[in-house]
């Protein structure tokens, strides 16, 4: 059960809220603040059984806006039902929600400092200030490159400060790394911010998804995992939010089945709305995990850009992609990366479907 306050509720409202929901046996009453757009939302949740709590327990006292029964397991990162239930968080400046859309556009896996620093250059001239950079790389193989770890952090986090980039997507693989990317980015005066990524094989790795989400100075991108349903990787995700750390992006990334092929992954962007409806967080694609090549389709565009598309006509708010300077030289994914040169064409794609997407809304609202 959910408990919303009504905005401006006191500290005595809210502590006359935890004290009714302790007069019943079996049930834990847990405060949740929740940071939206026009303010704070305080929430209640009771955790146990009840189904005998009665509602009007709650809806009778004056702070109370709304009391929300809850069948879904995932109680913290679901919408319930409730169209307006506050999305999103700001983060280094920028919000992210279902208003904004936001490319995360960089090198899957970290290999010279000069491909960093032309990545960063590339995304500057563009305006764009998000990125992603692998320093940690888990691969099937364990002979294949792992990426450079926490040696190229110092380089990268002051690269992307002189850069202007405020957002680094980085994923991590155990606790250790989220240590060593929190020690660096002290050490180098906090120049940008890093968003962790669980990766699509670590969906299920649930002491990675604790220590995760107990970190407090990090948002987080939590991949689907690439086997498993999509309500298991919610249930999954909310491990994230219940050890503490709200401000979650989910990705889809395309899901492992034979039927994909000839693409790497079964793309699984028709999901996007199935997410913004089930849950509160706001939704990425990534494109260039789900398609894993770079063909050109019969009308010139890249398949890569069809697939970032649908994503985006569907209301994504943000786009993981893959470029590298050199593709050829790439030490990881080089095959499926975009090149420099292709970037500013991207970002034209994308910011015409995103328009259609907003007039086509706004149209169907109006007949």
């Amino acid at each position: 059960m959910i408990i919303t306050l009504k905005s401006g509720a006191s500290a005595e409202a809210i502590e006359t809220v935890l004290n009714a929901a302790k007069r019943f046996e079996g049930v834990n009453p847990k405060r949740y603040e929740f940071d939206g757009r026009d303010g704070s939302v305080t929430e209640v949740h009771l955790v146990g059984d009840t189904q005998k709590v009665p509602e009007d327990a709650f809806t009778v006292l004056p702070a109370v806006r709304r009391v929300v029964r809850v069948s879904e397991k995932y109680r913290l990162i679901g919408r319930h039902g409730q169209a307006e239930r506050e999305t999103g968080f700001d983060y280094r400046g920028l919000r992210f929600d279902e208003t904004e859309l936001h490319l995360f556009a960089g090198l899957c896996a970290v290999d010279t400092k000069e491909h960093v620093a032309q990545m960063y250059a590339a995304l500057r001239e563009q305006g764009i200030r998000t990125t992603r950079m692998g320093a940690y790389k888990p691969r099937t193989s364990p002979y294949d490159f792992q990426g450079l770890g926490a040696e190229c952090l110092p380089w990268v986090f002051e690269l992307a400060g002189e850069h202007g980039m405020e957002v680094v997507a980085m994923e991590v693989c155990d606790r250790r790394q989220i240590d060593e990317i929190l020690d660096a980015l002290e050490k180098a005066g906090q120049p940008t911010g890093v968003m962790l990524q669980i990766g699509t094989r670590n969906t299920q790795n649930f002491e990675l998804l604790r220590a995760v989400g107990q970190q407090a100075q990090l948002p987080v991108l939590f991949k689907r995992g690439m086997g498993i349903t999509l309500e298991e990787s919610l249930n999954a995700c909310e491990y994230v939010a219940s050890e503490g750390q709200p401000n979650i992006v989910f990705c889809l990334r395309g899901v492992k089945t034979h039927l994909g092929d000839p693409h790497r992954n079964l793309v699984d962007f028709a999901h996007v709305p199935v997410l913004r409806a089930q849950t509160r967080l706001p939704v990425c694609v990534d494109p260039s995990h789900s398609v894993g090549r770079m063909r050109i389709a019969p009308d010139g565009l890249p398949e890569i850009f069809h697939a970032a598309g649908q994503g985006v006509v569907v209301g994504a708010s943000m786009l993981l992609v893959d470029f590298h300077p050199d593709p050829a030289g790439a030490l990881c994914d080089g095959p499926q990366a975009l090149t420099l040169e292709q970037l500013p064409r991207l970002k034209a794609y994308i910011e015409e479907l995103r328009r259609a997407y907003l007039t086509c809304v706004k149209a169907y609202a109006a007949v």
